[in-house]
C-alpha cells in the first residue's frame, strides 16, 4: 500500500481530466450558441429600421446576392437591405469583435483588468487625426478616405508615441505602458480640444463631437469586409500563437520568463498588432467606449481565463454587443440617430460601477 498522499494524487487524474473535458465541451457549447446567436442577430438587426423589410426579405436578398440567383424582392428592399443596412452592420460586427478582442489583449499586457483601447491613447489619436481633417481639411491627397486614413495614422501615432515613452527608461513594463498611454491619452485630448477651440467652426465642432461619440453610418461595401478581415487576422493571431503567451503574461513577468516568454519583447510585437487593429477599428467607427472594457469580463464569467476560450467568445459577445446598440442608437430617436458611445456608455458605465463594487466589496 503506498502513502495516502500518494494515493490521492493518482486518483485525481481521471477526475481532473474529466472536469477538464466537461469545461472544454460546456465551453464549445457557449461558443456554438453564440455563434448561432450572432447569425440570427444579424439578419434581425438587418431587417429591422425605418422602413421594416423583414428576416425572410433578408434571406432573399442574401442568397441572391451569394449565389447569384434571381432576388425575389422589391428593388427599394433590395438596395436598403444590401446597400444601405447590410454594410452597416458587418461594420458592427468587426468593430464590436475588434475592439473586445484587443481589450482582453490590452488587459493581459498592463495586467490590469479595468484596461481598454482608451487606456493607450489609440482613441485619442485617432481623434486628433480626425479632428484635424474635419476641421481643417487636412485630406493626404485620399479625397473621400481623408478621414478614415488621417484617423488611422492618429492612432498608429500615438502608439508609436506610447512605446517611445514606456520604452525610453528601460523595457517595456505593464506599469510603464499604463502610466505612458494615460499621459499621451490626455495629451492628445487636448490636442483635440484646442483643434476645435482654434477652428472657431460651430458646424465643424459639431461634427468633431459626433464622430467622438461613434457612428457607424457611413459604412459602405468596401470597409466592412477590410475591417472583418484585419479583425479575424488578428484574432488569429492571438489565438494561434500568442493565446499561452498572453495566459503567461497575464499572471506575471516572471511567470512568463519562466515558460520562456520574453515579457518586454512579447508587449512590443502585442502593441503592435492591438493598435493596427485598433487603430483600423476607431478610423471606421469613431471613438467608441467601454466595449473593449466590458465584453472581456463578460467572456471570462462565461469560459473562464484561459485566453484561448476568452478570445473567441470576446469577439463574439463585441459583436453582439455593438450590434444591439447599434440598433438602439438609430431606432430610439428616429429620424435622428443617437451616436453609439452613448449607448455603449450607458451599458458600460453601470457595469464599471458594478465591477468596482466586485473587486472592493467595503465600497
Amino acid at each position: 500500500m503506498g502513502l495516502p498522499g500518494h494515493e490521492l494524487a493518482s486518483g485525481e487524474t481521471p477526475v481532473d481530466l474529466l472536469g477538464l473535458a466537461a469545461r472544454r465541451s460546456r465551453n464549445s457549447l457557449v461558443v456554438t450558441l453564440l455563434g448561432v446567436l450572432l447569425a440570427a442577430s444579424t439578419v434581425l438587426c438587418t431587417a429591422v429600421g425605418p422602413v421594416w423589410t423583414g428576416p425572410d426579405d433578408v434571406l432573399h436578398v442574401l442568397r441572391a446576392k451569394l449565389l447569384g440567383t434571381v432576388v425575389e424582392v422589391d428593388q427599394t428592399v433590395e438596395v436598403i437591405v444590401w446597400d444601405v443596412r447590410l454594410p452597416r452592420v458587418l461594420m458592427a460586427i468587426a468593430v464590436g469583435a475588434g475592439l473586445a478582442v484587443c481589450g482582453a489583449a490590452l488587459q493581459a499586457m498592463v495586467r490590469n483588468m479595468l484596461a481598454d483601447p482608451y487606456l493607450l491613447g489609440i482613441n485619442s489619436g485617432a481623434s486628433s487625426g480626425a479632428a484635424a481633417t474635419i476641421l481643417f481639411g487636412v485630406t493626404l491627397g485620399l479625397g473621400e478616405h481623408a478621414l478614415s486614413a488621417s484617423a488611422f495614422l492618429g492612432a498608429l501615432a500615438a502608439s508609436l508615441l506610447v512605446f517611445i515613452v514606456a520604452r525610453a527608461s528601460g523595457r517595456v513594463t505593464s506599469i510603464r505602458l499604463l502610466l505612458a498611454g494615460v499621459a499621451v491619452g490626455y495629451a492628445l485630448s487636448a490636442l483635440t480640444s484646442f483643434l476645435i477651440f482654434a477652428s472657431g467652426s460651430a458646424e465643424g465642432a459639431r461634427s468633431v463631437m459626433f464622430w467622438l461619440l461613434g457612428s457607424l453610418g457611413l459604412a459602405q461595401w468596401g470597409a466592412p469586409l477590410l475591417a472583418l478581415g484585419l479583425v479575424v487576422a488578428a484574432t488569429v493571431v492571438l489565438l494561434t500563437a500568442w493565446g499561452r503567451h498572453l495566459d503567461a503574461l497575464a499572471i506575471g513577468d516572471e511567470t512568463a520568463l519562466v515558460l520562456g516568454v520574453s515579457p518586454a519583447r512579447f508587449r512590443t510585437r502585442l502593441l503592435a498588432v492591438v493598435s493596427l487593429c485598433i487603430g483600423f477599428v476607431v478610423a471606421a467607427s469613431g471613438s467608441i467606449g467601454f466595449v473593449g472594457l466590458v465584453v472581456p469580463h463578460l467572456a471570462r464569467r462565461l469560459v473562464g481565463a484561459a485566453h484561448a476560450w476568452a478570445i473567441p467568445v470576446s469577439a463574439l459577445l463585441g459583436s453582439l454587443f455593438l450590434l444591439w446598440a447599434d440598433l438602439f442608437s438609430r431606432m430610439l430617436l428616429q429620424p435622428r440617430e443617437l451616436p453609439i458611445g452613448i449607448v455603449t456608455a450607458m451599458v458600460g458605465a453601470p457595469f464599471l460601477l458594478l465591477l468596482i463594487r466586485r473587486l472592493h466589496p467595503g465600497a
